[in-house]
């Protein structure tokens, strides 16, 4: 700033920290000598778009950290307790049940070939890793991620809360809808929305409707989004109706959350009691046994 450069100019020299949309939307405020309102827009977006996340990151704390400690528990039982107890029984001679059987080969297999899958494992994430990172590998990945029960159309309204937001913000601080949409593709992750994009991107400059553009992309567009655009277009609102699609689909995304922590909280406790029940008939179905022949 000092050397003369424009506030927008100086912050794209920081890509790391100011994306592509933000930089745009400064510039914009430049143009049309309108900075004040595009600042405030600006402070408006984040703290909404953090807003958002927040609950959505929020929502997916307990069941990540259930499911990370049932597998660290897991493996310890594996490691330290089962050996100790099955030797304990071999030394004993107690009758050992079904359910004790199959722990002891679980444990003594985790024991003797653990570097085998320790290297299986990290040769399966690598080639995952080289398999996303091509395009046509990313899409199919994509692709399934969007498919996931739950998980799926809730990735979907989350992204399309992200765009939404985004372009309107870009048209009502005065960004063409072309470059709108071309800064929106770089924000985009999903290779599948991103693609969609660049083609809406490609029929406007074309000289089509944003909304005929959007319409013919319902596999990651829902009606909505090219209904409500094309009544913007009309009237001349293209930025108020978008934003009043992201509510939406931010009202549709909290739903979604909820949905989603109430459908994990009881299949993880499901899982976690079928775990410990397990493991107690498997632990204890030896000593049972070993009392019942002592006579005890």
């Amino acid at each position: 700033m000092s050397e003369g450069d424009p506030l927008s100019k100086a912050c794209a020299k920081h890509d790391k920290i100011f994306s592509a949309t933000y930089t745009s939307i400064l510039k914009a405020g430049e143009t049309g000598g309108v900075m004040e309102k595009v600042l405030l827009r600006l402070a408006e977006n984040m703290e909404r778009e953090s807003d958002f996340r927040s609950k959505v990151k929020g929502a997916m704390v307990y069941p990540i950290i259930v499911v990370v400690g049932m597998i660290i528990v897991a493996i310890l039982m594996m490691i330290f307790v089962i050996p100790k107890m099955t030797s304990l029984y071999t030394d004993l001679g107690a009758t050992l049940p079904l359910p004790t059987k199959i722990l002891m080969g679980i444990s003594g297999a985790f024991l003797r070939f653990w570097p085998v899958v320790l290297i299986l494992g990290l040769l399966g994430g690598y080639s995952f890793s080289v398999y996303t990172s091509s395009h046509d590998g990313r899409r199919v990945y994509d692709r399934f991620l969007l498919k996931v029960p739950i998980i799926g159309p809730l990735q979907r309204k989350v992204m399309l809360t992200d765009i939404t937001r985004t372009l309107s913000l870009l048209v009502s601080a005065g960004v063409s809808i072309l470059e709108s949409l071309n800064v929106v593709v770089g924000i985009v992750k999903n290779t599948i929305m991103k693609d969609a994009l660049k083609d809406v991107a490609a029929q406007v400059e074309k000289g089509f409707p944003v909304a005929y553009a959007f319409a013919k992309h319902d596999e990651a567009f829902p009606f909505i989004v090219s209904q409500m655009t094309a009544v913007g277009e009309q009237t001349g609102k293209t930025d108020e109706v978008l934003l009043k699609v992201s509510h939406i689909f931010e009202n549709e995304s909290d739903t979604a959350v909820k949905a989603l922590t109430s459908a994990i909280e009881p299949v993880v406790m499901i899982v976690l009691g079928l775990g410990v029940g397990f493991l107690v008939i498997a632990i204890i179905l030896p000593i049972y046994n070993l009392t019942s022949q002592l006579g005890v």
